[in-house]
């Protein structure tokens, strides 16, 4: 079965081989919810529920007696023999998605020109493969996994508990010698022993060539994994690695090793879309359009623009002197500023809310309050739009103050992939443009 997100309802007559059973275990169901009950449905952002844009839900997708509707989910999801495709809604065709295609290239520094969305295929677990140079840069802007470690030695320093039964195998007669245990903090542990093996993995996966390999960053992020771990690393010992990572690393500096954890037993335990031998258990693998849109975005402006992250931290601000941090999607680097929001809504028509809507909230209200934090007269919101590009400006009564609206096109009617790259290249110069111009001085610097 096939839909797009946000898809405002499909009636479900429309739909093939329609199994109620298996839709009703995962529709109207809280995706954290499902998530602890089905490790193999998995979801990013693991953060999901940070992108309040108006369409999103908690679920993945909706069922009732007459529709079936969507959000921002995008992906593969299933139960037992019963997998429902959720494409972008600015896909060609069911079969050429490559709107999806283009925003994950472009946020996962890939290339997905290989990658097989005909239906029925079993490859989508290969797909990760592609995804674990992201999660690894990730997790290494935290350092290097650090964990207790018991360490074996036999030399004259002596400096944790002695090993008698050992010291009696090895130093005699006694030259000097003490065998002894100690338990040290190291950067060679269970979680950088399987990282190891996973990477010695995709160096021998048919489909992994330059996987590893496609930036300075990224090599030099696994020449140092491949370092710490050379000590005991064993390519024999991978089960046993496996094994001793089945629990998940909880820590509270290191968070982003959990995904990366993950990601890593996922493919060495070379899992697949369909199971079968777990009856009734959900799988899938699902990505947020709103995540999506706005780090697509980021690959786009980070030159001019910073980016903070409120899942780590990163370009924190505070709204009050010493409380309420905020997080604006985009803050421009130059004065004066410019502030703005990613939105993966339909926003190519003026259309006025209620003063209490959540809607005027969410799409207005919040990107002017950051204009007013950080003494701006700029402010944008940026969506995509099918076809054709978008571009509007809004004065704020009675202020220097002005926002933007820009859409950015999405094409409909390329006939392969990389016709689609060379008309996005052009659709994205055409917004840093339109974003660029007209810009208000800021109160401060006006003369």
């Amino acid at each position: 079965m096939r839909t797009t997100d946000n898809n405002g309802g499909k009636s479900i007559d429309k739909f093939d081989n329609l199994n109620i059973e298996d839709l009703s275990a995962i529709a109207n169901r809280n995706l954290l919810d499902l998530q602890r009950e089905n490790p193999d449905l998995l979801v990013f952002p693991h953060s999901f529920g940070k992108y309040k844009d108006d369409v999103e839900k908690p679920h993945i997708f909706s069922l009732d007696n007459e529709n079936l509707t969507t959000y921002n989910l995008m992906g593969f999801v299933g139960r037992n023999s019963t997998q429902l495709t959720i494409s972008s809604r600015f896909a060609k065709d069911e079969n050429n998605d490559y709107f999806l295609h283009y925003m994950l290239q472009k946020v996962f520094a890939i290339n997905l020109l290989k990658f097989d969305q005909t239906p029925n295929k079993e490859n989508i677990w290969d797909f990760l493969l592609y995804l674990l140079p992201y999660y690894l840069k990730k997790a290494y802007s935290q350092g290097i996994y650090k964990a207790y470690k018991k360490e074996e030695y036999n030399d004259t320093n002596v400096k944790g508990s002695i090993d008698v039964k050992r010291h009696l195998l090895m130093n005699i007669p006694f030259t000097g010698k003490i065998a002894y245990t100690t338990r040290e903090h190291s950067y060679n542990n269970n979680l950088t022993q399987l990282i190891r093996h996973t990477i010695e993995y995709i160096r021998t996966h048919p489909y992994g060539s330059g996987v590893l390999t496609s930036d300075s960053e990224l090599r030099d992020i696994v020449s140092k994994f491949i370092f710490v771990t050379n000590k005991t690393y064993n390519c024999n010992s991978r089960q046993k690695v496996i094994t001793a990572n089945l629990r998940p690393v909880t820590h509270p500096y290191f968070t982003e090793y959990s995904a990366l954890q993950k990601i890593c037993l996922k493919i060495l335990r070379h899992e697949k879309i369909t199971f079968g031998k777990e009856k009734d258990k959900v799988y899938g693998l699902l990505f947020d359009g709103a995540w999506l849109w706005e780090e697509y975005l980021n690959t786009i402006l980070k030159e001019n623009f910073i980016h903070p992250e409120n899942k780590t931290g990163k370009h924190r601000h505070l709204l009050f002197e010493n409380f309420q941090p905020i997080y604006p999607d985009f803050i421009s680097k130059d004065e004066p500023k410019i502030v703005g929001d990613a939105k993966y809504i339909p926003l190519d028509r003026q259309h006025a809310y209620s003063e209490n809507s959540e809607k005027a909230t969410s799409i207005y209200y919040k990107t002017i309050a950051y204009m007013y934090r950080f003494s701006s007269n700029n402010g944008f919101l940026i969506f995509p739009k099918q076809d054709t590009s978008f571009f509007e400006t809004y004065r704020i009564k009675e202020t220097d103050g002005i926002l933007k609206k820009i859409g950015v096109a999405t094409p409909q009617k390329s006939d392969n992939f990389k016709e689609f790259i060379i008309t996005m290249k052009t659709n994205e110069q055409e917004m840093r443009q339109n974003l660029m111009k007209e810009r208000t001085p800021n109160a401060q610097h006006a003369v």
